[in-house]
This record gives structure tokens, C-alpha cells and sequence, in this order.
């Protein structure tokens, strides 16, 4: 690379590989597929390359580079796509370059996925207030890789693509974890982990230099990126990028996230996309937008919250859980919206089939037994899905439990509500709570039954 300060760049991750540091500490980068990471992941990749062209034997590649890419798997389509391509592409370039480079992705565990805390278990979507999609999604399944190999190695180092000129609440973080002099800090939150961040000091406008102007060495075409960038941004966003050709003459500096995201007050990126061409994208954007205007309803909220705490304000507004007309009602809209968007895009999957099974074994640990995520699927799909194997419906044990309760329909219910609810731990890792759910389960019958005589 004919370019002073990046050829810096990788000197110093040279350095720090090999002279700095002579453990074997593994490096972690944490690797999104966006422009930052991906300048990142280019010069250590530029950077393996000079170690083992010049440095000698006792300086072999004997770090490995782990490249953990997280999946909220409510991210926007386009990127996904894109992203789990250069992912191949990368895993394949470090093998055949026999590379010590590893690609991982993290995804949330099943119980806390974005899905299962909203329709499962009625959690309102994220705002500013209760922003609790970054911990579950994002902090959570990429801390646990982490811990594992400190656990394995002692330390581990992250890489960061952070840079000070991204804004002033960046540069003052930067600041703020920075030791002069050392160019690994303390991470804030894990034990024994140490963060790095090389690429800290460039300016827009070099990012996109390299990623322009140089072949990615994992054999990818970053022209694409560009693109992505260039099509998402909205005209307040567009920005002067270093020309390298006629179709590099403006950039995009959007940000891209979670398609459902409802934490910001309008998704630009994903309208400037639907404007460029990607119409198909606009049921999402409406999916969306509903979510966010329908969040603060009282008629779509409980008066509790799941811990049992009374949520309702002076004016008599519920704040607690979604109730489940309401979780059925958008699961319903989600799915029709899934069948909708895989007749242009069939590979697109916005929800999981192991989701709906949470889903349902949610809304039966809720006491809700009046909507049935496989009804509503069948509905949409034509199709059944495997949530209600937990159920005893349409079964020999229906007709024998229907027998011994002498056709007592009362009887019947509340004996396969409560076998339903013990069934349904083999769904999921978490059986945390049953035995409460049960007991709440009979309470609330007996009080039905009390209520009627």
C-alpha cells in the first residue's frame, strides 16, 4: 500500500504481533461486514502477510486471529446477505493462505432472541428508555465467545475499528480508555481482556481510500460495499470520499442495524434503500414503522409487567407486557409479511422456525392458551409446524383424558393446560419458572371456577 499512514498502520500491527507482545494471547476482531471493520480486517490481514514474509522463525504466526461476527438476526436483509458471503469468502482466503485467521458468528441465545422477548413474552419494543435489544442481541452471545477463550488462553485482545473522527461521543470514549503511550487499554467489562484499536487515527475519507483503491485480499469485491453505502444513504448523509474513479465521487456514512430497530424515530438507511431500488423492502419499513407507532397503546399493553409489578399510569394508561391478542396479532402480520417478501426474496428468513416454538412455549407458561402459533401458521402457509407436539390435541390421549374427567370440559382444560406447561420444558434449555407457571396456572382456574358458582 503506497500510503505512508497506512503503511504505519501495519507496521504497528506487526510490532504489536510479534515484538510487543511474545505471548500467545488470541486477537478477537470484532467484524460487522461495515466499512470500519472491514479497513481493520484488510490491514491485519496486510499485516500476517508481511510477518510471515519477513519476520523470522520465532515470529511465525503463532497468534490466531479470531473474526466474530454477531447475527441479532433481525438485521436488515441486505446486509445479511452480503455479510455471510464475505464471511465465506474470508474463511476460505485464510484457509487457502493458511492464515491462523477463524470466522465465527455469534447469534442471541433462542430465549432472547428479538422475536421470542416481543411476541413470546410481550416485551414492548426497544426505545431509548428500555433499550434492551443491545444487551440481549448484541453484548450477551459475543461476550460468552469471548469468555470462552480468555478461559482458554488466560487473555485475549480485541480489535476495534473505532476512530475518534466518527463523532464527538466516540472520540471522547476513545479518550476516556486510552493509557498514553500503551496502545492496549483494559476492557471495561471482561476480566483478563485487553482492547486494541489501530485504525483509531483515520479519517473517512482513507477508510474509504482502502477499501476503493485496494483489492481485498480475501478476494471479495469491495466495490459492492460502496454500493451498499452509496444506496443507504439519504442526501443529508452523502459525504466526499478520496476519488479513485468516476463511480467513487460520493459515499455514504450510514449506519446499518436491525430492520425492526424502533430505537431511533425513523430509519433512514432503510428508506434511502427502498428509494434506490430495493422495493421489495418496503413491507418491512411498514412492518416497522407500525411497530413503533402501535408500542405505547394502552390497548395493546397489560397492567403488569411480567414480574407481577402493577404497570399503569395516574391516567390509567397500561405500561406492563404486550397482551396476547396483541402478540398474536403481529405474529400473524409478521408471518404474512415473511410469505410476502419470500415470493420475490425466498431466502430471506425474518423468523425462525425454533422462534415459534419459543414463541408457543412462552404463550403457554402466560397462560395463554387461546391462540396457538401452528393455527396461525397453518393459516398463512398452508402448512404445518411442528409447535404443538406439546400439546395432547387430536391425540388418543385427548379421548382418554376426555374419559377419565367424564367429558367434564372444565376438567379437561385445566389437566392439558398443566400438562401442555410440563411438556413444554423439553423446548427449551430454561425450564427456570415452571413449577411458578403451573401454580399460577391452577390459582387462575380456581378462581374461574369460584367466580362462576
Amino acid at each position: 500500500m503506497k500510503n505512508k499512514r497506512i503503511e504505519n498502520i501495519i507496521n504497528e500491527l506487526v510490532d504489536q504481533y510479534t515484538y510487543a507482545d511474545t505471548t500467545e494471547r488470541p486477537w478477537i476482531i470484532g467484524f460487522s461486514g461495515g466499512k470500519d471493520s472491514t479497513v481493520l480486517l484488510i490491514l491485519v490481514w496486510r499485516a500476517l502477510e508481511k510477518v510471515r514474509k519477513e519476520m523470522p522463525y520465532p515470529f511465525q504466526l503463532r497468534r490466531t486471529v479470531h473474526v466474530v461476527c454477531n447475527d441479532t438476526m433481525v438485521e436488515n436483509p441486505i446486509i445479511t446477505e452480503y455479510v455471510d458471503d464475505v464471511l465465506t469468502k474470508i474463511e476460505q482466503a485464510a484457509r487457502d493462505q493458511q492464515l491462523p485467521i477463524f470466522v465465527h458468528k455469534t447469534i442471541p441465545k433462542i430465549e432472547e432472541t428479538y422475536w421470542v422477548n416481543v411476541l413470546g413474552k410481550g416485551y414492548p419494543v426497544p426505545n431509548n428508555t428500555f433499550r434492551w435489544c443491545t444487551d440481549k442481541l448484541k453484548i450477551r452471545p459475543t461476550s460468552s465467545f469471548i469468555t470462552e477463550q480468555v478461559s482458554e488462553k488466560g487473555e485475549a485482545i480485541i480489535l476495534i475499528g473505532a476512530r475518534s473522527s466518527e463523532s464527538s461521543t466516540r472520540a471522547r470514549s476513545i479518550k476516556k480508555h486510552e493509557i498514553k503511550g500503551k496502545r492496549l487499554t483494559k476492557h471495561p467489562n471482561h476480566h483478563n481482556t485487553l482492547v486494541y484499536s489501530p485504525i483509531k487515527e483515520l479519517m473517512l475519507e482513507e477508510i474509504w481510500y482502502i477499501i476503493n483503491a485496494f483489492p481485498s485480499p480475501w478476494g471479495y469485491d469491495n466495490s459492492k460495499l460502496f454500493q451498499i453505502y452509496a444506496n443507504a444513504s439519504a442526501d443529508d448523509y452523502e459525504c466526499p470520499t478520496v476519488v479513485t474513479d468516476k463511480s467513487h465521487s460520493s459515499c455514504g456514512q450510514s449506519r446499518f442495524g436491525c430492520w425492526t430497530c424502533t430505537v431511533v424515530k425513523e430509519d433512514k438507511s432503510m428508506s434511502a434503500l427502498i428509494k434506490n431500488g430495493e422495493d421489495w423492502m418496503k413491507p418491512l419499513l411498514v412492518y416497522r414503522n407500525k411497530l413503533e407507532s402501535e408500542r405505547n397503546i394502552s390497548e395493546n399493553r397489560l397492567s403488569t409487567r411480567r414480574n407481577g409489578q402493577l404497570a399503569v399510569t395516574e391516567d390509567g394508561h397500561n405500561q406492563g407486557n404486550y397482551t396476547p391478542e396483541y402478540r398474536a396479532k403481529k405474529l400473524r402480520e409478521l408471518l404474512e409479511l415473511q410469505k410476502e417478501i419470500q415470493e420475490k426474496k425466498p431466502f430471506v428468513e425474518l423468523i425462525t422456525n425454533q422462534e415459534l416454538i419459543a414463541i408457543q412455549v412462552y404463550w403457554y407458561r402466560d397462560g395463554i392458551f387461546d391462540f396457538k402459533v401452528g393455527g396461525i401458521f397453518a393459516k398463512i402457509f398452508g402448512r404445518d409446524i411442528e409447535t404443538e407436539n406439546v400439546n395432547i390435541e387430536n391425540s388418543i390421549e385427548k379421548r382418554l383424558l376426555r374419559t377419565v374427567c367424564n367429558n367434564n370440559e372444565k376438567d379437561y382444560e385445566i389437566i392439558n393446560n398443566l400438562l401442555t406447561l410440563q411438556h413444554s420444558k423439553t423446548l427449551l434449555l430454561s425450564n427456570y419458572g415452571l413449577q411458578n407457571d403451573i401454580e399460577n396456572r391452577i390459582e387462575s382456574f380456581v378462581k374461574e371456577v369460584d367466580h362462576e358458582d
